[in-house]
């Protein structure tokens, strides 16, 4: 007996010990987790970075001083270019190691390596999508040139040198909760982390739609229902701007175009709100007589931040603005001279190709007219708690067949089984020199000459200079193209069906100093139809671009403060255009005493998302709800994906066609009007917020209904932020929806010393036990700047400064 209890006392520590120090699901081993000298204690906050430190690098080459401002921004003054990116490494893995970790992680497809093999569709769709092969083939192209080089090498070399730093005490606190350790950062990371931004940027893809709706309906409905330019437009490049370039003679249009098949696939249709604003004013405008910039990108919301913020200063370079955590350069900002920022142009530089098969050993395919190898690629995904598993990828000359079956991962039905994928993201590229040229840049020809080092995503460049010039230039490398070539899915098969070369890079649309004196963005059409050559041919709504280009216009003597209340605009073009036509059309007979309220309600509304506006919350869903009931019955069939014609031509319906035969409900023997179905959504919108809410309360506000919040990055619960009682919307200028909104808002002012102003919601630290992790919502969500420290030297007065680091070598 004395045995079995002496073995008692011996199995069951041991036991649970193992229990407790190993991860089961989605739970952290306990013990390391609570163990005070290494577990979760030790991120409560990094008292370290509270006071003046030393550290040594090996690879310095010189004396380099960090300077943290009172938000922890680090202010880099270094003597040469390798050690201020070596710098920039170092601190940003200081910040955010695990952000960066996990977001390359999950690019290259490696997120199994860390959560086991329920990750698995996640990682072989990144796989297939060819992100890796992307990276790779940027990365020859930056390593091809020498200061790109000397760049992702110094900043690889900063954040190795963080990272050998850390031990199992002080790890991020999510490698801990997720049980795994850092690795050794490489110069592949950084072009992965450029690719996911392409990848976001790509918005979806609407070819599978297209082409089922060319079937289903013909080549006349189709272009009634999806115009290739929207009847209302205000472009990014101004009306009536003359191009004075001669073009390239365009490819000829395939006979075949319109005969392009597909397979029955579900697929995903672009989610309006991944946009963006941007504008400059020139000075005639401005009350200090210089010009003043504005951008505010529309990114899904994360802690930590997607940006990071950051001065970097060495011989010739003072520049300050946003990075990307795990890429080197300043992305938007400004210098002594210039200031810059970027939207979204959403060029179509992504298309599918129907690809035909010798066999089911897929290893040659029909080409012009004979059999073309194909290549393989292996892709070995390590599995965490499994063996690893080797997806082969087949690689045509256009780029991978992404699936061959249909997928099992949400994000990949927009895929077509058997298609190939052929992708800018794919090409060979160096990003970096745009951003290593415009953080140095002085003037409009330097701001010209950093445009042609970039590809992608395309990106609105606006720019404003010291020197009283403004210009925007929907920049990136843009396929030359036949009209509507991407539009529906392509065969291929066929030569004339390829990209035919590139649209030169000084004939990308630009203006420069137009005569109504401010140049602006919002994702809207890039030109009007004068442009001879094809981007794309859908773009978002026009309602964005249009009050911005509305207030701008009206604008004289702009201050920062009218800059900075203008980015939280809340006014509606949308419900201008739509609530004086649909009003009229409801029979207030038939409405019960809350819909009759609600209606009360919207005869007095302003038109603006403002956070505690009941009309808004009824409009959203009233609108939403009324689009599902013109096109649901023709436009959702089973087995044959399609897409609803866009907002903008379902409005134009609305306002200019009142007996449109698309209201009758063909699964009805009534005959519908557009009265009816007014009538249907706005009952269905009162009584869908009254079963939710009660009686029309203040939990009918729009931010109550809308429920804006900052997420965790990996939606680790309780990281995230509370729920912001926050107004805006997708058709609004401050552009807000859940998750998704303004990544970071940023107004400069140019002058003999430029006054800069920004903020994003989140804070500098990606520890949730810091308080800079999250210090800067309510400012950001009040729709305040803060003031950003420019400093000129590491002993500048003019700003708090709370801790310095000095790294010598």
């Amino acid at each position: 007996m004395n045995k079995i209890k002496a073995l008692f006392c011996i199995v069951i520590p041991i036991a649970l010990a193992f229990l407790f120090n190993t991860k089961l699901g989605n739970t952290p081993p306990v013990l390391k987790f609570l163990n005070p000298f290494m577990g979760f204690w030790q991120n409560a906050e990094n008292n370290h970075f509270m006071f003046n430190h030393k550290a040594k690098i090996k690879g310095a080459i010189d004396k380099i001083e960090i300077v943290f401002d009172d938000r922890m921004i680090p202010h880099i003054f270094a003597q040469n270019d390798h050690d201020l990116y070596l710098a920039q490494g170092y601190v940003t893995a200081m910040h955010r190691l695990w952000q960066m970790d996990f977001q390359t992680r999950f690019a290259a497809g490696r997120i199994s390596e860390v959560v086991g093999d329920k990750a698995i569709e996640v990682d072989r769709y990144q796989r297939r999508m060819g992100m890796v092969y992307g990276a790779e083939n940027s990365l020859k192209g930056m390593m091809a040139d020498p200061k790109a080089k000397e760049m992702i090498l110094a900043y690889t070399e900063g954040i190795n040198a963080y990272i050998k730093t850390l031990s199992k005490a002080n790890y991020p606190l999510e490698y801990k909760i997720l049980d795994f350790k850092p690795e050794n950062w490489t110069p592949v990371k950084c072009a992965l982390l450029l690719k996911q931004m392409s990848a976001v940027l790509a918005m979806g893809s609407d070819e599978f739609y297209m082409t089922n709706i060319l079937k289903k309906f013909g080549p006349e409905v189709t272009k009634n229902l999806f115009p290739d330019y929207p009847f209302r437009e205000d472009p990014i490049i101004p009306v009536g701007t003359k191009w004075d370039f001669s073009p390239l003679p365009i490819p000829k249009t395939p006979e075949s175009f319109t005969q392009a098949q597909t397979g029955e696939v579900k697929t995903t249709q672009k989610v309006e709100g991944i946009g963006s604003n941007n504008w400059a004013l020139s000075g005639a405008k401005t009350a200090s007589g210089y010009p003043i910039l504005a951008n505010d990108p529309h990114l899904d919301l994360t802690l930590p931040s997607i940006w990071y913020q950051i001065q970097l200063h060495a011989p010739g370079v003072n520049t300050y603005g946003v990075s990307l955590p795990g890429a080197p350069g300043v992305i938007i900002g400004f210098n002594q001279k210039i200031a810059w920022g970027v939207t979204n142009v959403a060029a179509d530089v992504l298309d599918f190709y129907q690809i035909k098969f010798k066999d089911s050993t897929h290893n040659e395919y029909w080409y012009n007219n004979k059999w073309k190898a194909t290549t393989k690629r292996l892709e070995t995904i390590k599995i965490r708690g499994g063996k690893d598993e080797i997806d082969t990828v087949y690689y045509t000359h256009h780029g991978p067949v992404v699936y061959f079956q249909k997928p099992k991962y949400g994000r990949a039905d927009n895929v077509p089984v058997g298609d190939a994928l052929r992708w800018i993201a794919h090409d060979e590229s160096n990003e970096l020199m745009t951003f290593y040229y415009l953080n140095r840049g002085k003037n409009y020809n330097d701001y010209r000459k950093a445009l042609t080092f970039y590809t992608a995503p395309a990106q609105n460049f606006v720019f404003a200079s010291v020197d009283h010039d403004i210009a925007i230039t929907p920049n990136g490398k843009f396929p030359l193209k036949w009209k509507d070539q991407g539009k529906f899915i392509l065969d291929g098969t066929d030569p004339a069906y390829d990209w035919q070369g590139w649209i030169p890079n000084a004939q990308n649309p630009t203006v420069k100093n137009p005569p109504r004196g401010f140049v602006s963005s919002a994702n809207q059409s890039s030109t009007d139809t004068t442009y001879p050559y094809y981007i794309n041919w859908e773009f978002a709504p026009y309602e964005r671009g249009k009050r911005i280009n509305d207030r701008l216009s009206a604008m004289n003597k702009a201050t920062l403060d009218s800059i900075r209340l203008m980015q939280t605009d809340n006014y509606s073009i949308m419900a201008q255009n739509l609530v004086p036509a649909l009003l009229p059309l409801l029979n207030n007979e038939q409405l019960n005493a809350t819909q009759k309220e609600a209606l009360a309600y919207l005869r007095k509304w302003n038109k603006r998302y403002d956070a505690h506006e009941i009309a808004a919350s009824v409009f959203e869903i009233w609108t939403k709800r009324l689009s599902y009931d013109i096109w649901a019955d023709e436009f959702e069939v089973k087995g044959i994906p399609m897409r609803y014609p866009s907002r903008d031509r379902t409005v134009e319906m609305i306002l200019k066609e009142p007996n449109a035969t698309w209201y009758d409900n063909i699964n009805t023997s009534k005959k519908e009007t557009l009265s009816d179905l007014v009538n249907e959504s706005f009952k269905y919108s009162c009584d869908s917020l009254e079963r939710r809410f009660g009686p029309i309360n203040k939990d009918w506000d729009w931010a109550n209904v809308k429920q804006t919040n900052v997420p965790h990055l990996a939606k680790i619960p309780g990281f995230g932020s509370k729920v912001l009682q926050i107004g805006g919307a997708k058709s609004t200028i401050n552009a807000l929806s859940e998750t998704n909104g303004p990544s970071w808002r940023m107004v400069i002012e140019l002058g003999k010393t430029p006054k800069g102003h920004g903020v994003y919601p989140g804070g500098q630290s990606g520890n949730p036990g810091s308080k800079f992790y999250d210090n800067m919502i309510d400012t950001w969500a009040n729709g305040k700047l803060y003031d950003l420290f420019y400093m000129q030297s590491p002993d500048d007065q003019s700003g708090k400064v709370i801790s310095r680091l000095k790294i010598s070598k």
